[in-house]
């Protein structure tokens, strides 16, 4: 019996690179959809969690229905929302959006949480209202744990992009199912990988932003552990 070798290589880097503009593109969408889903979930997070914080009773709640969100399926709400949406944007940032609230909604939650009382306090002493409470002095000292949680919800929503390559809106998923439809494991690879990498520099992108925002973070934790 005689066995024949494929001399095909894995990767078809003739392929890559005649599609270079075809990945800028998606490697762009992916970019956008993030960026948008993540913009939107912070609009809508941002008020329920102050909310949620100045009266604790409303967390639960909050947290029950975001909850229940979160753990719905994509595939499943894809499917729910393309008969009212159709195979549009809207339709993959409604799922999108709805996966970074109870990420983003705790956050910010716990970060106003760890702001300590003498501090309110004080401001309160100074004359401070609660407006100028709240963006003066707690979302300043939040910040840490409100960015931590935008890094959470950021690089999964990367992921989560890749899935709405089902309705046609998945940025660098386009390639990952393509791959899989055509038996084409170049375009698959070119797909995850690059979903990798993204995901990874804008992690350290926000955790570097992080830094940079909030020096007095870091002093904090050195005097801790000197």
């Amino acid at each position: 019996m005689t066995v024949t070798l494929s001399a095909e290589p894995f990767v078809r880097w003739s392929w890559v690179a005649g599609h270079l503009h075809d990945i800028r593109i998606h490697f762009v969408e992916h970019i956008e959809l993030t960026v948008i889903a993540v913009a939107i979930g912070l609009v809508i997070s941002l008020p329920l969690a102050v909310y949620s914080h100045r009266h604790r009773r409303a967390y639960p709640p909050v947290t029950f229905v975001t909850g229940l969100m979160y753990t719905v399926p994509s595939l499943a709400l894809f499917a729910f929302l393309v008969p009212f949406t159709g195979l549009t944007t809207t339709t993959a940032e409604i799922g999108l959006v709805s996966y970074t609230l109870l990420i983003l909604i705790r956050n910010v939650v716990a970060g106003l949480a760890g702001v300590p009382e003498d501090v309110k306090d004080a401001a309160r002493g100074m004359g401070y209202t609660d407006r100028q409470l709240l963006w003066r002095v707690e979302l300043p000292l939040a910040a840490p744990v409100i960015v931590a949680g935008i890094r959470i919800a950021t690089v999964t929503t990367i992921g989560l992009v890749t899935v709405t390559a089902l309705i046609g809106k998945g940025g660098l998923g386009y390639f990952i199912l393509k791959g899989y439809r055509e038996s084409f494991p170049t375009s698959t690879l070119i797909g995850g990988v690059l979903s990798v990498l993204l995901a990874t520099l804008v992690d350290a992108l926000l955790l570097f932003a992080q830094r940079v925002l909030t020096p007095w973070a870091r002093a904090s934790r050195v005097r801790a552990f000197a």
